[in-house]
């Protein structure tokens, strides 16, 4: 069930969160409200308000709220992880940051285990980050296994 419930949140955020709205990038309350933000929480925010308002299937319908249904849709995200790499790799460098916060939740870590997964992964950066040619699928491998031998860390590893 918890690999289940995981894998729905990598999919919901990744998709929600990065791909091209229809109706266009600016199409909806959401992104009015959330404006020139960038970043996981404002994107992922902006979404959540276009979805449960559905303001944005009322804009495309109508031609206000920002959309338009004229330009081809696009899906520009491969996974979270991927489109944040460069962010990840310095918040994990760190050991902390929004990144490495906005992975954790991905990965279902409660807030109380938080520190220590961004403990974790700061400790294990090598190890996770072996070089700079390292892709996101061999990063979440590794950084599985870092998990999976820590006591703590073990019961969010898929």
């Amino acid at each position: 069930m918890k690999k289940l419930t995981i894998g729905t949140l990598l999919l919901l955020s990744s998709s929600s969160a990065f791909a091209v709205a229809p109706g266009g990038p600016g199409c909806g309350w959401g992104n009015l409200l959330f404006d020139g933000q960038s970043g996981f929480v404002p994107h992922f925010a902006a979404s959540t308000t276009n979805g449960t308002s559905g303001n944005n299937t009322f804009g495309m319908t109508t031609g206000t709220n920002g959309c338009s249904v004229n330009g081809n849709l696009t899906y520009a995200g491969a996974s979270m992880l991927a489109s944040m790499m460069d962010e990840f790799s310095i918040d994990a460098a760190k050991g902390e940051g929004e990144a490495l916060t906005a992975v954790a939740v991905v990965l279902g870590v409660q807030p109380e285990d938080r520190a220590k997964f961004a403990e974790l992964t700061h400790e294990n950066f090598n190890t996770i980050f072996p070089s700079q040619d390292v892709t996101a699928s061999q990063v979440m491998d590794s950084l599985q296994q870092v998990m999976k031998a820590d006591p703590t860390m073990a019961k969010y590893a898929i």
